[in-house]
């Protein structure tokens, strides 16, 4: 049978030439807006460690803000929704 050897992934590490670091980063690294926010985006070990840092994240991050307008967008597509499939409305009044 053989063993089974697999290539690595080449890395490109290009800099030009008169550029001038300032920060110690790469010149052409993208990254996200709200990274250094987030913190999911941490180095963590196995898939547990991912989902209790999506959860710490979750728990930490909601104000009442914003929960207020998450159900209130949540009210309004469902009343949208009921008008939409012709929903007897006639059943609250009273």
């Amino acid at each position: 049978m053989g063993i089974l050897h697999r290539r690595k992934n080449k890395k490109y590490d290009y800099q030009p030439r008169y550029y001038k670091n300032e920060d110690g980063g790469r010149p052409f690294e993208i990254k996200g807006k709200f990274d250094e926010h987030r913190k999911t985006l941490r180095k963590t070990k196995g898939i547990k460690g991912k989902f209790q840092a999506a959860a710490d994240d979750y728990s930490s991050g909601m104000d009442v803000a914003v929960k207020n307008r998450i159900l209130i967008i949540i009210a309004v597509l469902v009343l949208l929704f009921l008008w939409f499939i012709d929903f007897d409305f006639s059943i609250f009044r009273s």
